[in-house]
């Protein structure tokens, strides 16, 4: 039975990746305390104890926990932004050629963020196929679940009445649309995305909360492709995994794509709509799912040679 570790286990992440875990016979869970979850001693005789150790901590936290794991036989998952681009540490996407392998093997393994997750699953089969360009100037959006934001968004958003009334207040109205963020183009998972998928520069990106808990829909724009073949490269890159290629979901909506479609799941679909003058490239996933936990798990899985869905839903 494999030892596993949550360092950070009382946050939004780390709540899903115990309780995806929970029920697994095959793993046994290490859990601290409460009055010492935050110790630095009994972390770090954890990280040390355990086979794998999950990091759902900020940066900083995640950086200082790294540094207290001596074990050589530790796997160390991180899903904060902290190694997502460092040397010597692997990109937990193992649908992308080539890194399923190199996880199933590594000791760091970086966890996407969730708004690369999908904008990567869109653009590095395209970057490789040769039918984006890697100095070609793209734009991105993404909708993402209020979850997204950890606990203290979360609390915002479940204090407010979010439906409508004759006369809203202010506070209302905010809370009840969709909010853009990150306004100055400095997002965080900007340096993942270009680097995964090999692009001279960061895409202009725009990330928008909706009010609804959970579920992602990132969405690129191209201009000028041709979109038979954008679904034919999609449909053979994405063969085996949690990430599959959807050929018209919208149909099964009445014509719409809800960014809250996957919620619950932790599966990624991407899918192409357009003509041969404009295109736009989806992903939807949840992102608490594919887009953190599912992914960490999924991870896990791979390095303990489980099967890759296991624990998982689909």
């Amino acid at each position: 039975m494999k030892r596993v570790f949550i360092d950070g286990s009382a946050g939004t992440t780390g709540l899903r990746i115990r309780e995806r875990l929970s029920s697994r016979a095959d793993l046994e869970l290490v859990v601290l305390p409460d009055e010492v979850r935050k110790d630095v001693s009994a972390r770090r005789d954890a990280l040390n104890s355990c086979d794998v150790a999950f990091l759902c901590l900020p940066d900083a936290a995640a950086i200082e926990a790294v540094s207290l794991v001596e074990s050589p036989d530790t796997v160390i998952i991180d899903t904060s932004t902290a190694h997502r681009t460092s040397d010597g540490w692997e990109y937990g996407f193992p649908e992308l050629a080539g890194r399923r392998a190199a996880i199933a093997k590594s000791k760091r393994i970086a966890n996407p963020g969730c708004h690369a997750s999908g904008f990567i699953a869109l653009v590095e089969p395209l970057v490789r196929a040769g039918i984006v360009a890697k100095n070609e100037k793209l734009s991105a959006f993404s909708l993402t679940g209020y979850s997204g934001g950890g606990k203290k968004m979360i609390a915002e958003y479940e204090s407010q009445p979010l439906t409508q009334t004759p006369k809203p207040s202010n506070t209302q109205t905010l809370f009840s649309g969709g909010r853009q963020y990150a306004l100055g183009q400095s997002h965080k998972h900007l340096p993942e995305m270009v680097k995964v998928c090999g692009l001279d520069a960061a895409p202009c990106f725009s990330p928008i909360v909706v009010p609804h808990y959970s579920g992602m829909e990132v969405t690129v724009p191209l201009f000028d492709r041709d979109l038979a073949a954008i679904k034919a490269c999609y449909r053979d890159y994405y063969r085996s995994g949690l990430v599959s290629f959807a050929d018209d979901p919208a149909a099964a909506e009445g014509g719409f794509l809800s960014s809250a479609g996957l919620s619950g799941r932790d599966t990624l679909e991407v899918s192409a709509y357009g003509n041969g003058e404009r295109v736009v490239l989806v992903a939807r996933f949840d992102n608490l799912g594919k887009g953190a936990s599912g992914a960490a798990i999924q991870n896990m899985n791979l390095v303990l040679g489980c099967a890759e869905d296991e624990g998982l839903v689909r």
